[in-house]
């Protein structure tokens, strides 16, 4: 038996008579990240790069001279996930500052969420240079997208396979792992005590997106629907949806469409600002 069925078992039928009980473990294991190593492809960008530590004892890596851009990584993701776009961004003149989040690499912390990913962006960002973009993969995405609502100012700003609404996170993973009605319904509870914040409102509908922007998804991610960008796409005014028909997760982020969709949009940033100036 799979690991996965046994734990669904055991919450199938624990789930019923210690809704709560089951509930918290669950919630404990979706909030604790598990250590994963960098690939070797990862490794070249990883030994150019300068480790920094922010303030609280963030940890973040930093390439190249110019312009700030701030990187954010998904759920146990790493910053040289972003190999291949954090070269052409230096090449093309901008400095990338890429977060080790909050329970990742050797940022401190056991537990991580969409909020604490969320608040580490503005914690970065009162350290350094104005942001000319802040792009988010996952649910760094996602934690971009609330850390505007938190008072993060950016120039523009970059989705990748980011979910559009937390309350369907949560509820796929309770699915996922075998909850019963009442231990799901606890288990959501108990994650929006932790994060201190409804679940309901984690949701770009509620929010204000006022500077241009690029959403990028895979018709192939498997890990979240690519329903999820036209949700983004619509509540976004001023931004572009570029949905690539493969690419699935994690090898979006190589792809040389969004590395060009990346540099256009800063790029045609850039010259408005000089338009204005």
């Amino acid at each position: 038996m799979s690991t996965l069925k046994w734990v669904r078992g055991v919450n199938g039928t624990l789930g019923w008579v210690a809704p709560k009980l089951v509930a918290s473990k669950m919630r404990l294991a979706f909030m604790t990240p598990r250590d994963l190593p960098p690939r070797d492809w990862e490794l070249p960008l990883l030994a150019k790069s300068e480790r920094i530590t922010l303030r609280f004892g963030l940890s973040a890596l930093r390439w190249g001279q110019g312009p700030a851009v701030l990187l954010m990584h998904g759920w146990e993701g790493r910053p040289t996930q972003f190999a291949s776009l954090i070269t052409a961004l230096v090449d093309a003149g901008y400095s990338v500052v890429a977060l080790d989040g909050p329970a990742h690499g050797r940022s401190p912390g056991s537990e991580a969420n969409v909020v604490l990913f969320a608040r580490a962006m503005l914690e970065a960002a009162a350290e350094l240079p104005p942001l000319q973009a802040v792009i988010g993969h996952s649910m760094g995405g996602a934690s971009a997208m609330l850390a505007v609502q938190l008072g993060l100012r950016t120039e523009t700003l970059v989705t990748i396979g980011a979910p559009a609404r937390i309350l369907g996170v949560l509820r796929g993973f309770a699915r996922y792992v075998g909850l019963p009605p009442k231990a799901r319904s606890a288990f959501i509870r108990q994650v929006e005590k932790d994060v201190g914040m409804r679940a309901a409102m984690l949701d770009v509908a509620h929010y204000q997106l006022d500077m241009p922007g690029l959403i990028v998804h895979a018709e192939d991610d498997n890990f979240v629907s690519v329903k999820e960008s036209q949700l983004i796409h619509e509540a976004w005014f001023d931004s572009r949806l570029l949905r690539l028909q493969e690419g699935g997760h994690q090898r979006v982020l190589a792809d040389p469409r969004v590395i060009d969709g990346v540099l256009s949009l800063l790029a045609g940033r850039s010259l408005q600002s000089r338009q204005s100036a």
